[in-house]
């Protein structure tokens, strides 16, 4: 989905709901959909403002909740308890995470093995998947880290 795509989402889902949409709310979005990482509000927000110095830090929240209501954001809280956010998967793709828990880097990775697995754990105690995350900790081999 495009950018201009994602964008006419956020307008039709705010009608929806009875709001307005604002030039900071598309800011926001398109600064957000720009971003290639799991990005907190206190990041976004002064990218924002590198934009519109304007912007509030509530509206920066409530933005991002409507983006996470009409599936165009997901939330992600890691270990750390900080609340990011990525831009959702494209046409439900689906994809786990390796977390370094000493410089915070997060990487994507998907691994059809570990996905066939799962549905057959699941099954075998009689279960349907519908749903799932799965988050790897542990120390990234940067030489920081590694040390």
């Amino acid at each position: 989905m495009s950018e201009n795509q994602k964008l006419q989402t956020l307008r039709t889902f705010i009608a929806k709901e009875g709001l307005k949409n604002s030039r900071q709310r598309e800011i926001i979005a398109q600064v957000f959909f720009d971003s290639t990482e799991h990005i907190k509000i206190e990041e976004l927000l002064q990218k924002v403002r590198e934009v519109d110095s304007k912007v509030s830090q509530a509206t920066v929240y409530r933005t991002m909740k409507l983006l996470a209501d009409c599936n165009l954001a997901e939330s992600r809280q890691f270990q750390d308890g900080q609340t990011r956010y990525e831009v959702s998967d494209e046409d439900g793709q689906h994809h786990d995470h390796l977390i370094c828990t000493k410089c915070g880097k997060i990487v994507e990775f998907v691994d059809e093995r570990i996905e066939v697995l799962q549905e057959e754990v699941a099954a075998s105690y009689g279960f349907k998947v519908s749903d799932h995350k799965m988050e790897l900790y542990g120390v990234c081999d940067s030489p920081e880290c590694s040390k």
